[in-house]
């Protein structure tokens, strides 16, 4: 039976992971967690402004965050976004070209110069994330990587700013993930309503 200890000691666990969060630029320099939620917060608003748009990737529970936030910054926050988690994208690109490669074919399709793309991955190793990231970056667009588990996991260093969450349970990972994805949007949107 779960008692309110054990309630307590998963909340307290996710509550220090706030404050244990990682965050780098691409060259491997720390940025506090205010100065990287920040930098992306002004990233995505210069990137719609400019007539650019993001791009969510992610597998599993992250693509579940993709879409959420693919939906929620262009409703609510009127910020251009999209995922690719269409099941038939996903199905036809798997069989035709590999799994790896889902993201990187539409990525290569619909990315422009200065679009904005944002790749969630827990392991940071999957192959699929770590080739839409090369994809975007022939494209030229900027980079914002969420990762977790290994703390030298490739991912987290691909970014132009990388969050790192120092857990590995995915439950822990997905909900900072999330939690970092929704203060950029709730932020973003506070600061147009000035």
């Amino acid at each position: 039976m779960i008692t309110q200890e054990d309630v307590t000691h998963y909340f307290e666990g996710l509550g220090h992971l706030y404050r244990s969060l990682e965050v780098n630029n691409q060259e491997g320099i720390s940025l506090n967690f205010a100065t990287g939620i920040d930098q992306v917060m002004n990233l995505a608003l210069k990137t719609h402004e400019s007539g650019h748009k993001l791009m969510f990737i992610g597998n599993g529970g992250s693509a579940g965050i993709t879409s959420h936030m693919a939906i929620d910054y262009w409703k609510n926050g009127g910020i251009r976004s999209m995922a690719f988690n269409d099941a038939s994208l996903l199905t036809c690109l798997g069989n035709d070209y590999g799994y790896e490669h889902v993201f990187a074919k539409p990525i290569e399709m619909h990315a422009q110069p200065e679009d904005l793309l944002i790749a969630i991955s827990s392991s940071g190793k999957s192959a699929n994330i770590l080739n839409g990231v090369k994809a975007a970056r022939e494209a030229k667009c900027h980079v914002v990587t969420l990762s977790g588990f290994s703390p030298d996991n490739p991912l987290r260093r691909l970014g132009d700013v990388n969050f790192y969450v120092p857990s590995q349970a995915y439950g822990y990972v997905e909900i900072t993930h999330l939690a970092v994805c929704h203060s950029i949007l709730d932020m973003a949107c506070e600061l147009k309503k000035k």
